[in-house]
């Protein structure tokens, strides 16, 4: 057999194997592929395994506070504010939004571009985990963005955060363009009291 041969029978099924991983580590929110696993989980932190409330997919997501200790995991919380009541935050108390011009039934992200540059998506890997401390795990999900990302979703909204919030607890981004606002716990805007 030639050399040229031989090359042409090896490369063929590497060049194979190459297409199926890339689209196992682009797809978001597809089936494909096996089932990340964290690399370091509560159960390995705490002892014993938390409880699952919900699994989208591949992701995970837990009713509570990642255990101290815990990696690649995303948390929401509730955060009060006097003036717009309850909203979600992240786990270091950066302010989530919500963008009116997208959709919740179904899950759509109407924001790309330059406005993702100004409101990033909130986004969780596949090897990732997700707790929600104070939000029902079952109104939080993920959409796949057109960039191939998965963003989180509180209710059928996408969340974002707002580039200009610069510390914990700024909500800057609430009421801007009028579409813009808080993200409730239920998905919902929180609005000025």
């Amino acid at each position: 057999m030639s050399s040229a041969r031989r090359f042409q029978q090896i490369t063929v099924p590497i060049a194979a194997a190459a297409v199926v991983l890339a689209g196992l580590l682009s797809a978001c929110g597809g089936e494909k592929g096996g089932e990340a696993v964290p690399q370091t989980t509560a159960a390995t932190v705490a002892g014993q395994a938390p409880a699952v409330a919900k699994t989208q997919g591949w992701l995970k997501i837990y009713d509570g506070t990642a255990p101290a200790g815990t990696t690649n995991a995303v948390q929401l919380r509730v955060t009060s504010n006097p003036t717009v009541g309850q909203y979600v935050s992240d786990g270091s108390g950066r302010s989530l939004y919500r963008f009116d011009k997208d959709t919740a039934a179904p899950s759509v992200s109407n924001c790309s571009g330059q406005c993702a540059v100004t409101w990033p998506p909130l986004t969780v890997a596949r090897d990732q985990v997700l707790y929600a401390a104070g939000v029902d795990p079952q109104l939080v999900g993920f959409i796949e963005r057109a960039d191939g990302t998965c963003q989180i979703t509180i209710g059928g909204w996408p969340v974002y955060y707002f580039s200009k919030d610069t510390k914990p607890g700024d909500l800057l981004g609430q009421g801007v363009g009028g579409t813009w606002f808080a993200v409730a716990p239920n998905g919902g805007k929180a609005l000025s009291k």
